[in-house]
């Protein structure tokens, strides 16, 4: 896998799986682009980054139409272009059932999650179209096919993204753009901290995975770089679950 000078939006990478994504770009001499809502994590993240004459931080919600046209405007001014984008912003709030839900809280994470990766990939195949390449992955989660307590609406919202990279696929295969998504089981991040930072239940979390443990920030990060690559330049469309097994039982 060769990155050197590519061009490459990693969407929420100031912190977690997105941390560990740019790192790891950033150490092959890509030209990594980060946004964040947060500018401290954004900072935080440059000074904890590798190669930092590589790396362009750029504060936008990208739930919000006009920051990520803002966005996407820098992006074309500063690089011309844009190779690979890793759609990797997500949020979640503990729900209640459907019947339950505030209205405000569903637009919240359907925003998000399934919206903001809509705008950005949006603009993104709009850039690569006109190139005739590019790669687009995004980051699902198993919750897109397994409903989960408290965790119904961004289950929701990732089946709406692994259909969109579907969809996305189709639609820019003619191109030479490759679209796909991974589908990771429980990961070790802040976000997720709510959930295995009480004992009681990541031991009941542990007990219905084969390998014995959560994954690892860095566990994610191969296989999405694996699908940004050349060497997946003949897969499209496709969701790759990384969970430890739990979806085999």
């Amino acid at each position: 896998m060769n990155f050197k000078d590519k061009v490459v939006l990693v969407t929420g990478g100031s912190r977690g799986i997105g941390f560990e994504i740019a790192r790891a770009l950033l150490e092959q001499s890509a030209k990594v682009i980060i946004c964040g809502r947060k500018e401290k994590n954004l900072e935080s993240a440059r000074q904890n980054l590798p190669n930092p004459d590589h790396l362009t931080t750029i504060a936008a919600h990208i739930a919000k139409p006009e920051d990520v046209d803002a966005m996407f405007e820098q992006i074309s001014a500063s690089f011309g272009c844009l190779d690979i984008l890793i759609n990797n912003v997500g949020m979640n709030l503990m729900t209640p059932g459907i019947a339950d839900l505030d209205p405000g809280v569903w637009q919240k994470i359907m925003d998000s999650n399934l919206g903001g990766t809509f705008l950005v990939s949006r603009k993104a195949a709009f850039m690569m179209r006109d190139k005739k390449q590019g790669k687009i992955v995004s980051i699902s989660s198993v919750a897109a096919t397994k409903a989960s307590p408290g965790m119904g609406i961004y289950g929701i919202a990732k089946a709406g993204i692994e259909m969109m990279t579907k969809v996305l696929a189709s639609e820019l295969a003619a191109f030479n753009v490759q679209v796909n998504a991974v589908a990771p089981a429980m990961v070790r991040t802040e976000f997720s901290k709510p959930f295995w930072g009480n004992e009681e239940f990541l031991q009941h979390i542990v007990k219905g995975i084969p390998m014995g443990r959560i994954a690892e920030p860095e566990e994610i990060v191969a296989p999405v770089l694996f699908l940004a690559s050349q060497g997946a330049s003949y897969i499209t469309g496709q969701t790759l679950i990384i969970d430890g097994g739990s979806t085999i039982i």
